[in-house]
């Protein structure tokens, strides 16, 4: 059986126990899930892409 979670939900559990457990506050978390929305729009966005899914196929063993 396979389970699938989107990697967003995943990243915002993560931002949730960080503001939650680590003390981060809400605001650094907006202001750096801004700049994820603006780096997205730069020319580095193809090799973020590419390293986001090599890592997740590295994670689900599928890089063969």
């Amino acid at each position: 059986m396979t389970v699938s979670l989107p990697l967003v939900f995943v990243l915002g559990v993560i931002a949730w126990a960080a503001i939650k457990f680590l003390g981060v506050r809400l605001w650094v978390a907006v202001v750096i899930a801004l700049f994820g929305f603006w780096l997205s729009h730069t020319i580095l966005a193809p090799a973020i892409e590419s390293g986001t899914r090599t890592g997740v196929d590295v994670v689900n063993g599928t890089n063969e």
